[in-house]
């Protein structure tokens, strides 16, 4: 709020800033309990010499009663703002009068209602339309702190179609299939919006969410905010615990709230004649740092850093503009595959994923007998209803319908740690059906996730030759894979899960037309699906390709670059084909890693790693060795493999085939430590400072 009264004062020629009574009308569009709206009161008796001021009581009468206004959806934070602003004014002196009251309304804000009398409830009729009033008229300054939500309840149709215009980028329909505008906060800023393209002039400052700064999925909020205000100051105070946020050295970084979701303040200013732009600063540290940083900076003396916006992601980030100019220029993955698909999830994966074929179905037999109540059931296995699905329900579909054994197939829970899933419309929600059916059986799909969250190096792929989860590859974020083959859609229908099919699906390269001319031209050769895979497998496990590009990787989904000779294409893809086969525990070059030592039960109690004794020990007596260091630490999409993959079986008994696993990883990581190194020489000899 102050750097709002000081934009007044210095960009909009008010020297009274909030304390202007002719110009000034102020809106905290979610005004919760009042806190901002207590803040302008500060600054308007500061503004006229305080509260003792002779203007203070005119001001109050003929300004704060008259010009600032509340909205707020709950009854309970409704009335504490009443209370709680109604009692400052009485600590000044200035008490409110018996025919007075603070404008702040009942009201939901995203949804314009008519008013109707109401004949039972008039003082409600009379708030709906005092309300209404407010949206309808101009207003100079709007701020608050929306609610954050993705699950957002407010669905009306006038937010639902005003959020459209967020799904336009460069005058064309952004084409995600999923994105985050529905959270409540992003309707919240585009009814800010709204309200300042019927104005001349105003000002937007509010405390948000921080992923739209960079989400690719909001690029077209960013550009619509651009077109809308001459200019956009963004405050990063990061704190995101979700991406793991680490401050610049390092060091931990604290939220200003007490919530995981990292924040920003944003201010949006709309007034002609100012020079257009986006400036950026970023306050990183614990909470009481932060808090200090924010209470001693002033806007005009804040060390805001002008970014350069650039089409078509239009980040509002401090990047690298030479490396980004490059990359911009390299195929993006989706370019090379004609279609995709995230991975699946089942909303159950504690039900409907197993280690093993069996453990699954004696799951299900167990769900469908008559033997246990639906109670009991849902008890035992932790499984409420969700929106399109009911447990009653599934249970009888289960009973009558189709065999559901037939159902059974693997899918990648996590990188080598293959389970088996009932992949069958009765026991999960997003299978992805219709694109599932149109893949053969046993076929390769690359495997990554579109950005990520967590502050790790980007390491974040994986291949795969089954279906896989939508935390296959990386653990925070939604995986997508990308199949070499796919069938047409046409044949989707007879391929549909639970549908007998007679013949096998028959697919063909599912790399996209104008990908594969170019790459064609390029080489004047027609490389197979295979040996792009390879190539495409080499480049993204480049650790100098990852880091030259960390900052965009984390962004979006990966860009590809191609060499101008055959020869380190070639080269590039042999090397990473045969990690691809290493990954997929084909042929991987044996090492003697992880071999099994001990007595005992089998049973993964703790697992611990000896650095010293190069073990992984599972319970007091039974460990696996040698595991070097390096092996032991290995990550990939911010699994620590062997850690995860040991983990994940704490109180069961290894059998015999998990034994050899656990072996078997361990060497395809350290050969893929060993390959990753020789890619890295193919790759800096193919693009030296240039790719």
């Amino acid at each position: 709020m102050r750097a709002v009264d000081d934009i007044l004062k210095d960009g909009f020629s008010i020297p009274e800033g909030l304390a202007d009574n002719r110009r000034v009308t102020v809106l905290d569009f979610a005004c919760g309990t009042g806190t901002f709206l207590l803040e302008v009161f500060h600054r308007i008796f500061e503004n006229i010499g305080g509260a003792a001021s002779g203007r203070a009581d005119p001001m109050v009468r003929e300004h704060i009663l008259r010009n600032l206004f509340g909205f707020e959806y709950l009854i309970a934070p409704y009335t504490i703002a009443h209370l709680k602003l109604s009692q400052y004014l009485r600590d000044q002196n200035h008490p409110l009068r018996a025919d007075e009251r603070l404008q702040i309304f009942l009201t939901n804000t995203l949804e314009p209602i008519e008013p109707q009398r109401n004949l039972l409830l008039p003082a409600i009729s009379a708030e709906v339309e005092a309300a209404q009033k407010v949206k309808d008229r101009e207003i100079l300054v709007i701020t608050g702190n929306p609610p954050y939500s993705a699950r957002s309840k407010n669905r009306g149709p006038w937010i639902t179609a005003a959020i459209d215009a967020y799904k336009m980028v460069d005058g064309k329909p952004f084409g995600e299939k999923k994105h985050w505008l529905h959270d409540d906060y992003v309707k919240f800023i585009r009814f800010a919006q709204l309200k300042m393209d019927a104005v001349e002039e105003g000002i937007v400052g509010v405390i948000t969410n921080h992923s739209w700064l960079d989400n690719p999925t909001f690029r077209g909020m960013r550009q619509s905010l651009m077109r809308t205000f001459e200019q956009i100051y963004v405050l990063d105070l990061h704190g995101n615990a979700k991406k793991k946020e680490r401050t610049p050295d390092g060091s931990r970084d604290e939220n200003v709230f007490d919530i995981e979701q990292g924040v920003a303040i944003i201010l949006l200013i709309k007034r002609s004649g100012l020079e257009r732009g986006v400036w950026r600063g970023d306050i990183w540290g614990s909470r009481l740092d932060k808090y200090r940083a924010v209470a001693d900076a002033s806007f005009n003396r804040f060390a805001w850093r002008r970014l350069k916006i650039e089409r078509p992601q239009y980040l509002f980030l401090s990047v690298r503009s030479k490396e980004g100019k490059a990359y911009e220029k390299f195929w993006a993955i989706p370019a090379l595959f004609f279609e995709n698909s995230p991975g699946i999830i089942t909303a159950r994966d504690g039900f409907a994923i197993a280690p093993t074929a069996n453990e699954l179905q004696q799951r299900v037999a167990k769900l469908i007998s008559r033997g246990d109540s639906d109670a009991a059931i849902r008890k035992e296995y932790n499984l409420p209803d969700t929106r399109g699905w009911s447990l009653v329900r599934a249970r009888a579909d289960l009973r009558d319908g189709p065999d559901w054994k037939r159902s059974i197939r693997k899918i990648l829970q996590a990188p080598f740690d293959l389970r088996y899933v009932a992949y069958d419309q009765r026991l999960i929600d997003w299978g992805r059906w219709n694109f599932v059916s149109r893949l053969a059986r046993n076929k390769l799909s690359l495997c990554l996730p579109r950005k990520i969250d967590i502050q790790r190096p980007w390491e974040h792929v994986f291949v795969a030759d089954e279906l896989i989860s939508h935390h296959a590859v990386s653990m925070k974020e939604v995986n997508y894979f990308f199949p070499l083959q796919i069938a047409p859609k046409h044949e989707a229908d007879a391929n549909a899960p639970n549908k007998a099919s007679g013949t096998p699906v028959v697919t063909h390269e599912n790399l996209a037309a104008e990908f594969r001319a170019f790459i064609d031209a390029r080489y004047e050769h027609h490389y197979t699906p295979e040996e792009i895979l390879g190539y495409a497998y080499a480049v993204l496990n480049a650790p100098s390709y990852r880091s030259r590009y960390a900052e965009f990787l984390r962004l979006d989904f990966p860009r590809i670059p191609f060499p101008e000779s055959a020869d380190h294409f070639e080269t590039l893809s042999g090397l990473g084909w045969a990690l691809v086969q290493a990954h997929l525990l084909r042929e991987v070059p044996r090492r003697g890693m992880a071999a099994y030592h001990g007595t005992g039960d089998h049973t993964v109690v703790v697992v611990r790693y000896s650095a010293q004794e190069q073990a992984i020990w599972i319970n007091k007596t039974q460990c696996f060795r040698p595991v070097p260091q390096h092996v032991w630490d290995f990550h990939i999409g911010g699994y620590q493999v062997l850690d995860k993959y040991l983990k994940s079986r704490k109180g069961r008994v290894l059998s015999l085939d998990e034994i050899n696993h656990v072996s078997a990883i361990a060497d395809s990581l350290a050969f893929t430590i060993e390959q990753m190194a020789k890619i890295d020489k193919s790759y800096r000899a193919a693009f030296g400072d240039g790719g």
